[in-house]
């Protein structure tokens, strides 16, 4: 008659300890009734109708796209934005895995999930964009388009995410105690790593060669046959950047969950050195780029003043304050800069794809209040699967049983 119950018993058991965070469901809704949570409950009870409207009623009915202007926020936020922001993945795991920086293994498992968390949303705001997603296969599968930079940047994106799953599995398996598919998670992981630095070396590149083809439409001052440089690198000052702020978002909100014997700011200084180094490469090649076109002139304009902004404000000033935070200890200021090369990064990329994009057109895209809810809408549910998943599983302490291996 015991024999039974016992199934049930361990059942409850699981679920509270791995889903509920070892309480009551009745207890876990209680610690939901945050201000937090209702903000981003709200967004969601907006945005997700929303988003179904403009499945239902298609481009036309939500968005301000027209035959002029067919990519708005969705492709310039949404995709090039998130899969630069994403590039802390392979931009860690390549300093811990192959050159060997070990000191900076505790922040790779949350550089991880955060990229493999902004190449998923960037996807699905890439099929909120298109107008026939369920087509979106028919290329990957059925029209082979070799010579289509989109064509290779729709393979390496499906890729690339595939790399991110896999290389996230270990915290996974420890979150499930599976210790023996664990182990075999942890041997991939150089070949992962090395697949996924291929990989992200083209698609980041490619997301600019895209512009190459539109010499006559994007203004002279962003184009330049320099651009897939441009976005690779980048990507890399992105990805940095984008482990510092979301480092210290973390150690503000997940104190429980901290390994509180590693220096976490002794690393984000580390990262600002290098970041330094990236944005200030950056800066050099972009001044390059406009005195190879021969574009001085073209500064005096008012997209020369925004350029100017773009390029000294969110480049080459914050390269400068990095090295200055970083040479004096001082990581409040290395975070704000974090901070503000992420929102430079935005700032690009929202150039090339919206703002200089057209720029000659009498119609002006603005996007609508639709486009801009759901955008938020997205980020709001990536930031919340983020702190779901970090609140259950070892992202930014190891467990003490696996910590040697």
């Amino acid at each position: 008659m015991n024999s039974p119950a016992a199934p049930a018993i361990q059942s409850r058991s699981w679920v509270s300890d791995k889903l509920f965070l070892g309480m009551s469901v009745w207890d876990y809704l209680r610690s939901l009734a945050t201000p937090g949570n209702f903000v981003a409950g709200l967004i969601m009870a907006i945005g997700i109708p929303l988003i179904a409207y403009r499945f239902i009623y298609g481009l036309g009915a939500a968005t301000n796209l027209d035959q002029t202007n067919p990519w708005g926020i969705w492709i310039g936020f949404d995709m090039l934005s998130g899969v630069a922001l994403a590039a802390g993945g392979y931009t860690l795991a390549t300093s811990v895995y192959i050159f060997g920086l070990k000191e900076y293994h505790p922040v790779v498992r949350p550089a991880v999930l955060t990229g493999f968390l902004g190449y998923l949303f960037a996807v699905l705001g890439l099929v909120a964009d298109l107008g026939r997603p369920w087509n979106l296969p028919v290329p990957l599968f059925f029209s082979w388009g070799g010579p289509s930079v989109m064509f290779e940047i729709a393979w390496c994106v499906v890729l690339y995410l595939s790399v991110l799953g896999m290389e996230f599995l270990p915290p996974v398996f420890e979150w499930l105690g599976w210790p023996r598919a664990r182990m075999w998670a942890v041997r991939m992981t150089i070949g992962l790593t090395v697949f996924g630095v291929m990989l992200s070396t083209l698609h980041q590149s490619s997301l600019g060669g895209l512009f190459l083809m539109a010499p006559t439409k994007l203004h002279p001052l962003w184009y330049s046959p320099f651009i897939p440089a441009y976005f690779f690198i980048s990507s890399i000052a992105a990805g940095l950047s984008m482990v510092i702020v979301e480092s210290g978002l973390s150690h503000r909100a997940f104190q429980h969950r901290l390994d509180h014997t590693v220096d976490i700011d002794k690393l984000m200084l580390g990262l600002a050195r290098g970041a330094s180094i990236v944005l200030f490469c950056y800066f050099f090649i972009k001044v390059q780029g406009v005195a190879d076109m021969g574009r001085w002139s073209l500064l005096t304009t008012p997209y020369g003043m925004w350029f100017l902004v773009e390029t000294v404000g969110f480049v080459l000033l914050p390269s400068m304050v990095f090295a200055f935070g970083a040479r004096n200890g001082m990581v409040s200021l290395v975070r704000w800069t974090a901070a503000w090369t992420v929102l430079g990064i935005v700032i690009n990329r929202l150039n090339v794809s919206v703002i200089a994009m057209n720029w000659q057109a009498a119609d002006r895209y603005v996007p609508s209040w639709m486009e801009v809810m759901v955008s938020i809408t997205l980020v709001t549910i990536g930031v919340s699967t983020f702190r779901w998943i970090v609140n259950r599983m070892p992202v930014l302490k190891e467990l003490p049983e696996y910590h040697e291996s």
